[in-house]
């Protein structure tokens, strides 16, 4: 149902409060809400394009959504596991897909080797129980990787070819895995990952403004990447994910070279995003259009908690390892309770919150501050998109769970 006037104004007024301090607050952000008919409760944006912009944010501005692309690539998965031409659990035949995963080994703490024990499945890649680790998020990994460094925003496959922190399948590490995913999608499917979803998810839902490769006119709506400094003051600072926006746009071989990143490629509008978390709350079918892209009992797969031997996988220490990127993470998100979390097919399941959310809720973000929930339950689901590094911003989350708290208020 359409939320009142009274309400709109009040979450108008929210959003715009979070931009106002020009040196220290959000410099821009867009806030869109969605029910499970398919029709936005809320759209909205505030500040400016960037700090040195003197452009206001509108909704017609693109954002890097980062790992907001998890969702985007496991959907894609999850066809093509309907259509039996990929295996949740079959490791064999996706070592055969992809047999570069055969040759990664596992990273000691002593920074020696040993190898894998079994094969890394698609449910692996996409839980992220396969070993695979982000360098911003785990000390052991960055170090292994100097002196170079490691860059996973290269545009290049190479990065991702990173040494497991444990053997497949006995622990849970955020990371790289759902870029294998999205290889295998590509190995499978002959196209690339963005092609495969531009055709198979985008245009079905009549989505224009969400591609790895921006056009020039998405290029020219982007918002700009900011870092927030120690003294909370805000800097202009480059894009992190910079090949994709730079590459010329008629040079084709050149784009082919551009790795399309399943973990945290896609650039997208926001509402635009809102109509995929909109099939999520169909069951897998788009309400405004009856388009279907997944089976209801493929989504319920989806949002199954995954791994219950680790009820306590949210709890660990994320650390800072590139404080540039992220700020430490004690707790993904705490609960009243400590009750156990999930993770379901590329998602966290939050088990509930304090803003007023189902027990069937999941979530995600994006590490350039961007949050996004589905809600089935309730029937409701949105993002909150920021381009602020680094990770875990406490004003954007301040602004996101106020949203959120005030729209699951209204809806009673």
């Amino acid at each position: 149902m359409p939320l009142d006037e009274a309400t709109v104004n009040k979450l108008r007024g929210i959003v715009d409060a979070s931009c106002q301090d020009k040196v220290s607050g959000i410099p821009g952000v867009t806030v869109v809400a969605v029910d499970k008919d398919g029709h936005e409760l809320f759209a909205h944006s505030a500040g400016n394009q960037g700090i040195s912009s003197s452009e206001p944010m509108t909704l017609d501005n693109i954002f890097w959504i980062a790992s907001c692309t998890k969702m985007l690539t496991a959907l894609a998965c999850m066809q093509l596991v309907e259509q039996g031409r990929l295996d949740l659990d079959d490791g064999d035949a996706l070592e055969t897909l992809l047999p570069e995963l055969k040759e990664l080994q596992v990273l000691r703490e002593d920074r020696t080797f040993e190898k894998k024990k079994r094969a890394i499945t698609l449910r692996m890649l996409l839980t992220h129980t396969s070993g695979c680790g982000y360098s911003f998020f785990n000390e052991r990994l960055r170090d292994w990787g100097f002196p170079v460094g490691i860059d996973e925003f290269s545009g290049r496959f190479e990065d991702i070819k990173l040494p497991l922190l444990f053997q497949p399948g006995e622990g849970w590490e955020y990371g790289v895995g759902i870029d294998w995913a999205g290889l295998a999608v590509e190995r499978v499917s002959g196209m690339s990952l963005n092609d495969y979803l531009t055709t198979k998810v985008f245009e079905p839902l009549g989505i224009k403004d969400m591609s790895m490769i921006p056009t020039a006119d998405m290029r020219k709506r982007l918002a700009h990447m900011h870092a927030r400094e120690k003294d909370n003051k805000l800097r202009p600072r480059d894009h992190i994910q910079r090949a994709p926006l730079v590459v010329d746009l008629n040079d084709e071989a050149a784009k082919k070279k551009i790795f399309n990143s399943g973990g945290a490629g896609m650039f997208a509008k926001p509402q635009e995003y809102c109509k995929v978390i909109a099939v999520l709350l169909g069951g897998g079918k788009c309400p405004r259009t009856g388009v279907r892209l997944l089976k209801e009992a493929t989504v319920d797969e989806m949002f199954k908690n995954q791994i219950p031997q680790f009820p306590n996988f949210s709890r660990k220490l994320i650390p800072d390892a590139k404080p540039d990127l992220t700020n430490p993470i004690p707790e993904l998100y705490p609960i009243p309770g400590n009750e156990p979390q999930g993770w379901g097919l590329s998602f966290m399941l939050s088990n509930g919150g304090a803003t007023g959310r189902s027990v069937e809720t999941v979530f995600w973000a994006g590490l350039a501050n961007l949050w996004w929930w589905c809600d089935r339950q309730k029937g409701i689901g949105g993002i909150v998109c920021t381009q602020i590094l680094p990770f875990a911003d406490a004003q954007v989350l301040g602004l996101w769970g106020t949203v959120e708290a005030e729209l699951y208020k209204a809806l009673g």
